[in-house]
């Protein structure tokens, strides 16, 4: 995935979870935060940030605020910078698989990605991970009854006979590996457990970010706990 118009600031601090105020180019900017998750770790006084000029000069925020500086990684906050790493990747992880397609219904449901091949078709979810936690990757980083929902979805997928899974994607490098952030919400942790017995299939990659482009790289495991 590329970055167009990017360009750096210094986080001042975040009114509410829609905007942010920054330094940018010598004056104080209000930009919108492209992450409604509470990112507490990373949107710190002073920290570096990466901006990202949106295409519509009319908008009321000219800045969307797309990545943080974490020491010396940088962490892509993005949040629909997920999805698009993800048909990226997905080939490469299911090289099978001879059609991918977004934002797919199945009952009630929509789901991220539909893949099918032959004999095949598997639904998949994708999470996008920002938050690193002494190496490693915890989600949600706020409670998520939605992520909930979608586990219980692929669940049913599994139980009708169509192939599920769940993708994470770690917008960062430096982690060992992912886990359910069980402290912020237990009922994901468990949902994510009920849904690996029923035979969801679990993923994790985590992904190279610099100021140009961020890219899906290292395969990585989660581990959700005893089954």
């Amino acid at each position: 995935m590329k970055w167009e118009r990017i360009s750096e600031a210094r986080f001042i601090e975040r009114p509410n979870r829609f905007i942010a105020r920054v330094m940018h180019r010598g004056e104080v900017e209000t930009v919108h935060v492209k992450n409604t998750g509470r990112l507490r770790e990373l949107l710190t006084p002073g920290a570096a940030v990466l901006l990202q000029e949106a295409e519509n000069p009319a908008r009321k925020t000219r800045y969307d605020l797309v990545g943080v500086y974490k020491g010396d990684s940088l962490v892509c906050i993005d949040s629909q910078a997920a999805n698009k790493i993800a048909a990226e990747y997905l080939p490469k992880l299911f090289p099978e698989m001879t059609s991918i397609r977004p934002e797919v219904t199945w009952g009630r449901s929509r789901f991220d990605f539909c893949l099918e091949g032959p004999g095949r078709k598997m639904f998949v979810e994708v999470k996008g991970v920002t938050l690193n936690q002494e190496g490693v990757a915890r989600f949600p980083d706020a409670p998520t009854e939605r992520g909930v929902k979608h586990l219980e979805e692929l669940a049913a997928c599994r139980k009708e006979g169509w192939e599920a899974a769940l993708l994470f994607v770690v917008q960062m490098k430096g982690v060992r590996w992912i886990e359910p952030n069980e402290a912020t919400h237990p009922a994901f942790g468990e949902a994510l457990r009920t849904a690996a017995r029923a035979g969801v299939c679990l993923y994790g990659v985590d992904c190279l970010v610099t100021p140009k482009e961020v890219r899906a790289d290292q395969p990585l495991e989660v581990r959700c706990g005893k089954l």
